[in-house]
């Protein structure tokens, strides 16, 4: 019975010295041993000094050692503190009865890590004041279209839980801009231009109009008519629209509306020659779809001023623009054209290659949508640029994933090492260390004929470690190391964590061989607990190593790393 008040006094006295600075409090410890085994209030007094003898062992650790003794002996009442955040975005004017928002993306391919920030925003304020969120495909550039794009995007979107109402091509709508470009000529705010590019920029740039600015309406008419039949080439003639050719910012002055292409549209085929560019075609779509609130990075600053000269001339209530800063992510490749060609040239395995900053790559490596989520409503809406922080992700991502997260037992460069000393050793691991109900991973290992079991430990382990050091293998008993690859077993008792056992962790002899693809293009070989092979598609924690997404493929048991 003495072992088992000093054991309890142990679990429960790491406990209260990690709450309390250090120092463990007997009066505490030995009324909750009374309270749960009220036959022992006959002999409290011999309880107490159990009690005080054990204490006086744990007060004599370092906070470390405490940690470390607590998670071995029983991990399920660590108590880790919690610092609630509430994450909440920047209000916006005029959004009380609902907002009419927009996501945007170019289906030139998926969308990346920069694309989130514009989805999730959007979404987060039509969830917080409802209204609609929809997604509009601008594809007026036939040169950028990737085909398979359009449905991964929308992909992207689901897996990021965004809630769109509507999904609309730009490429449907040629004859609408057709209608408002009429319209724009008619009121003299929009002319036929047939000079050479290069010449017309060295106008606009000395805030000198073209000859054609001031044509009259029925001559611009009858050339936009013209170039809707096909009677010019691409390079002869677009439609422009008047802003101010005197304004200071030459970016502002007139702008380009309507070109001729020859290319072949992926969507629409060759129906039609002459196609939109981004400005012209934004501001109409924006009125027409209702948009009451639009969110993008200030890079587009002179495309809003731009935007704006048509909604004046047409007479049309402008949505409130809010822009927010840039955002520099470091040391990771988001060029859809680069990802493009290296992918076909084998370089990468595809768009969910853990090294890229896709979308489908970090799914693939467990990163959580709610993590993504929590990292831009954190960033919110201000004008300051920032510099992407991927540790910030990880840390929302870990906080997301640790508590469910199952854990095992890895050994990368796995070396056989046998044990003598012991019969039978029975390990027993918890799969949640905050969650006794979540189970175990139990293991027996039972010594050979000549008294041997034997165990894979990693080799950097086996290197590190020196005859006569005294080692923990976590969950299993305590080994002294003979040299040679050999090791003694010397019990189970917890106090060796006190005197600076080093802990390690081990594989017995059932196992799954698993390669884990790292986001530098590297991999680690090695094994893995049988019992990992249930947790394949979910995200698990190799200890020791980190956060892995499982996969079982052609090759065998795969894990995408996530972070440490």
């Amino acid at each position: 019975m003495t072992q088992d008040i000093e054991d309890m006094a142990r679990k429960f006295g790491l406990n209260n010295a990690l709450q309390h600075g250090g120092s463990a409090n007997a009066g505490p410890i030995i009324g909750m041993i009374l309270g749960k085994n009220p036959d022992l209030k006959k002999q409290a007094k011999e309880v107490g000094q159990i009690v005080g003898k054990v204490l006086a062992e744990i007060n004599k650790m370092s906070a470390e050692e405490q940690q470390k003794a607590l998670e071995e002996l029983a991990p399920e009442l660590l108590v880790k503190e919690k610092k609630e955040r509430i994450l909440r975005l920047e209000d916006i004017e005029g959004a009380e009865g609902g907002v009419v928002m927009r996501l945007a993306p170019n289906p030139s391919g998926p969308l990346h890590i920069g694309h989130t920030r514009m989805a999730i925003l959007n979404d987060e304020y039509v969830k917080r004041y409802g209204g609609k969120l929809i997604v509009r495909l601008e594809d007026t550039n036939p040169d950028t279209i990737m085909p398979e794009a359009y449905d991964m995007i929308l992909k992207d979107l689901d897996f990021l839980e965004v809630e769109y109402h509507e999904v609309i091509n730009q490429s449907d709508r040629f004859e609408t801009y057709y209608e408002y470009a009429r319209q724009l000529i008619e009121k003299g705010a929009a002319y036929m231009c047939q000079c050479e590019s290069e010449q017309w920029r060295e106008l606009k740039d000395n805030k000198t109009a073209c000859e054609h600015r001031d044509s009259d309406v029925d001559d611009n008419l009858q050339l936009f008519d013209k170039m809707l039949a096909g009677n010019f080439r691409p390079g002869d003639i677009s439609m422009v629209v008047k802003t101010d050719i005197e304004h200071p910012n030459p970016a502002v002055r007139d702008f380009v509306a309507l070109r001729l292409l020859d290319d072949i549209h992926p969507m629409v085929g060759d129906n039609y020659i002459v196609y939109p560019l981004y400005n012209y075609s934004v501001a109409i779509d924006d009125h027409l779809m209702e948009m009451s609130h639009v969110l993008r990075g200030k890079d587009h600053l002179n495309n809003t001023i731009r935007q704006e000269y048509v909604y004046d001339h047409l007479g049309w209530e402008k949505p409130k623009f809010y822009h927010y800063g840039w955002v520099s992510i470091d040391d990771t490749v988001l060029s859809t054209r680069q990802i493009k060609v290296a992918i076909a040239e084998g370089k990468y395995t595809g768009w969910d290659d853990p090294r890229l900053g896709t979308v489908a790559s970090l799914a693939r490596r467990g990163i959580q949508p709610g993590a993504i989520r929590n990292y831009w409503v954190e960033v919110g809406i201000k004008a300051v640029d920032i510099k992407f922080a991927w540790e910030n992700l990880f840390a929302y991502n870990k906080t997301i994933i640790d508590p469910i997260a199952h854990r095992f037992f890895f050994v990368w460069d796995p070396e056989v090492v046998r044990i003598s000393g012991a019969e039978i050793l029975k390990g027993k691991c918890s799969l949640l260390p905050d969650d006794p109900d979540a189970g175990y991973r139990e293991t027996t290992h039972e010594a050979d004929e000549n008294g041997f079991i034997y165990l894979n430990i990693t080799a950097e382990d086996l290197v590190s470690a020196k005859p006569g050091d005294l080692i923990r293998f976590k969950d299993l008993g305590n080994m002294e190391y003979l040299g040679e690859k050999q090791f003694k077993y010397l019990g189970n008792d917890l106090d060796v964590i006190k005197k600076g056992a080093r802990i390690i962790h081990w594989v017995g002899s059932q196992y799954h061989e698993v390669r884990v693809n790292m986001p530098d293009g590297e991999t680690r070989q090695g094994i893995v607990e049988y019992g990992a092979l249930d947790s394949v598609g979910k995200v698990v924690q190799f200890e020791r190593f980190g956060f892995l997404k499982l996969e079982k493929t052609d090759h065998g048991l795969e894990g995408y790393f996530a972070h440490k």
